[in-house]
Parts: structure tokens; C-alpha cells; sequence
């Protein structure tokens, strides 16, 4: 019952500060123990659905995103929501693997801590769409609504990436490929090979025409796509759902 409390109360929290994604939560006492713990900062709604208010969100009636149960496979999901603990210690320090899908924009003590985490050995995924293209029942400026633009131009630059668009694009979906699966892309940015920072050498390889880096940082590493339409949970299939494993096993593989 105290376990069913705390998670109703962070629902709570969650739903009245308007975050996108959920406070951090500790492990429920009913996970599997043996299995390995992956970090999720996120704005889509993949671990907490879009509800309206309070009631629709314990009712519970609202469909599990795929995204999640297929990150769920051999992991323990666990939302994160800042990178900064309330005493100012890096707040990624218990995860070895962190998924970041059009995570909201980082602070400075943040994407300082985002740096750190990865140069100590972290694995990164990271999802950053400058032009979402997945529904939302909210409207824009309503703060549950997804991040409809990624800004994470600093931590990006660090590791010697600048990530464009082209607004000129056609519309649709398309396909990539990468790391032997097909990538659907909507309107996808374009990540490009820059200086990294002379004091924080980073090594990154941009892949599939652009939509993609992979990078060595430190003793981690990040795979960086520069999309989201992936993630559409309006696109479930078992295509997608092979894509975002194959990207996942790939990121967080020791290398």
C-alpha cells in the first residue's frame, strides 16, 4: 500500500506542476531485482500517457506506449525528470544507460551533468527532433504538451555536432537506414561534424545521411538521432518496435 501511495502521489505532483515527464521515482519493491536499471527524460508520452486531468489519469483506461513496453524488455524503466539532485550531485550517478527522448531543454548545471555522466562511462540514446510531427491532444503553450522543438544546441556542440533543419523539406514519412534497420523520419533534422570543445574532446561519427551520430566521449558513448517520429505511438508496429531495440542494444552495448 505505501508503494501505491508514493507512485499515486507523484502522479499527482507530475500532473499538477505540468511536467512532461514523471518525478524521479525509486525502483518498485515488486521490479525484478536482477534486472539492470534504464533512465528515461522524456516530454512524449511514453511511460506516463496524455490525460486530461486527475480523474482520467487513475482511471487507467489509457493505452501502455509501445515505446515502453519494448524498452521495458530486460529493463527497469525509470522516469527521470531533472539531472540535479536537490543537493547538487549529478543525479544520473545510479544509472549505467540512459534513454533522452525530446527531453525538455537542460539547465546549465544540467547538460554539465548530462557531459559528466557520459564521460564517466555512460550510455546514451538520445532522440532530438527540431520539428516534432506526432499528434498531441494538448495545444501549443500548454505545458503537458511534448517539446515541439528540441533545444539542446550546448551539449550538442560540446561533442562537436551542430544539429540543422531544413525547412523546405516535403512532408511525410521516409525511411533510412541505420545500423541495419529502416529509421522512419518526418521532418528530420540534420546533424553535422563541428569542433567539439578543446577542454572536452568528443569523437562522433554522423551516420544515415545525417540523421544520425554516433560518439565516443570519455569511457561512454551516445547514439544520437535527429528525430523522434519513431516514437509516433500512433504508429505502433512490429517494425518500429524492432528499430528502437536494435537502436537501444546498439547504445548501450559497452564499446
Amino acid at each position: 500500500m505505501r508503494n501505491r501511495n508514493l507512485a499515486l502521489g507523484a502522479a499527482i505532483i507530475a500532473l499538477a506542476t505540468g511536467l512532461g515527464s514523471a518525478v524521479l521515482l525509486q525502483r518498485d519493491a515488486a521490479s525484478p531485482q536482477n534486472l539492470p536499471e534504464l533512465g528515461l527524460m522524456t516530454t512524449l508520452p511514453i511511460y506516463w500517457p496524455e490525460t486530461e486531468g486527475l480523474d482520467e489519469m487513475l482511471a487507467g483506461d489509457a493505452p501502455r506506449h509501445w515505446a515502453r513496453i519494448t524498452l521495458e524488455q530486460g529493463n527497469v524503466l525509470i522516469p527521470v525528470n531533472t539531472l540535479v539532485a536537490d543537493d547538487g550531485s549529478n543525479g544520473l550517478q545510479r544509472f549505467d544507460q540512459l534513454v533522452m527522448a525530446q527531453p525538455r531543454p537542460l539547465s546549465p548545471a544540467e547538460n554539465v551533468a548530462l557531459d559528466d555522466w557520459v564521460r564517466q562511462g555512460g550510455r546514451l540514446l538520445l532522440f532530438a527532433d527540431p520539428m516534432l510531427t506526432a499528434h498531441s491532444r494538448f495545444h501549443i503553450g500548454d505545458r503537458r504538451r511534448p517539446q515541439d522543438v528540441v533545444l539542446l544546441s550546448p551539449i550538442l556542440a560540446r561533442w562537436g555536432l551542430a544539429l540543422t533543419f531544413d525547412d523546405e523539406q516535403p512532408l511525410g514519412e521516409q525511411t533510412v537506414e541505420l545500423l541495419g534497420t529502416d529509421l522512419p523520419l518526418d521532418l528530420p533534422g540534420t546533424l553535422t561534424a563541428a569542433a567539439s570543445a578543446p577542454e572536452a574532446q568528443a569523437s562522433c561519427s554522423v551516420i544515415a545521411s545525417g540523421a544520425a551520430a554516433d560518439c565516443r566521449i570519455g569511457k561512454g558513448s551516445a547514439l544520437i538521432v535527429a528525430d523522434a517520429a519513431l516514437l509516433d505511438q500512433d504508429m505502433a508496429g512490429a517494425a518500429r518496435e524492432k528499430t528502437l531495440l536494435t537502436l537501444a542494444n546498439h547504445a548501450f552495448s559497452p564499446r
